[in-house]
């Protein structure tokens, strides 16, 4: 049987400094969709499997996170597992807390919409949560492993950055009346301007393995190729979970994930800004 490990005052004041640090990244982080009224319907109109498999997606990328970044600096396959379900606590609580102090959800609402309108905004908090250390911490969140993650590793942060930007926008009206604006010039013009965004933000961020593909054409193929077939792919995704790929037509669509491409591709470029 394991003896019980002894209090540490200090080992636990830096947890709760670290779990502080946590509820301030998953209030910066998201404020913007917590005052979004479009997030409040959907909250309450989204079909309950469409919102089950946004959780249930979520989860692999918290744990992501927790893996190449985490609130704490506590490393291990237990203490990231411990801190992916932490940082769903804590979105869930900010999430919980915030709306109803803005009358969002109040004492009297359907326990359905009210867990709704809570549970869509859990992932995006307890993304915030996991970040807070490197964007929070000043000089204290730069421990060395910043670097590790792998090629792969790099793809996935992508696909963490493009979701995050993905979900301020795809919610909102202004995303399908862009592109219903949008003529097939416009679209190819966005989708230039995205992949060259992407390409200057990816070659001066520092994105591991990119000292062996210093040119910028490797680079490009390395790194913003694929960076941007993860944001559109990233922007399908979400368009389908809030139910706005289904009564558009192919060239409609596609319109629309261009136009979401835009903002997921700025985001998977600065994932590793963020991490």
């Amino acid at each position: 049987m394991t003896a019980a490990r002894p209090f540490d005052l200090r080992r636990e004041s830096a947890y709760l400094r670290d779990l502080g640090r946590a509820f301030g990244g998953a209030l910066l982080f998201n404020v913007p969709l917590l005052m979004t009224m479009e997030m409040w319907e959907q909250g309450v109109t989204m079909d309950r499997w469409r919102l089950l498999a946004f959780i249930l997606s979520g989860l692999p990328l918290l744990y992501g996170l927790a893996y190449y970044a985490g609130f704490s600096k506590r490393r291990g396959l237990r203490n990231d597992l411990l801190d992916t379900a932490v940082a769903l606590a804590v979105g869930f609580v900010t999430a919980s807390v915030l709306l109803v102090m803005f009358g969002v959800v109040d004492w009297n609402a359907p326990p359905r919409e009210a867990l709704g309108m809570v549970a869509l905004q859990a992932i995006p908090g307890g993304m915030g949560a996991l970040l807070a250390r490197r964007q929070l911490a000043g000089g204290g969140g730069d421990d060395g492993d910043e670097d590790q993650a792998s090629y792969v590793g790099e793809l996935f942060l992508m696909a963490a950055g493009a979701l995050f930007f993905a979900l301020n926008v795809a919610p909102t009206e202004e995303v399908i009346l862009i592109a219903y604006k949008a003529t097939p010039w416009h679209a190819l013009a966005l989708i230039v301007a995205s992949v060259a965004l992407m390409h200057v933000i990816v070659f001066e961020a520092g994105f591991a393995g990119q000292e062996e593909a210093e040119h910028p054409l490797k680079a490009f193929a390395h790194f913003t190729l694929p960076g941007y077939a993860i944001a559109l792919g990233i922007s399908l995704f979400v368009l389908f979970l809030f139910g706005r790929v289904e009564g558009h037509s192919l060239e409609g669509l596609t319109q629309t994930v261009v136009v979401l491409g835009f903002p997921a591709a700025v985001g998977a470029a600065a994932a590793r800004l963020l991490v």
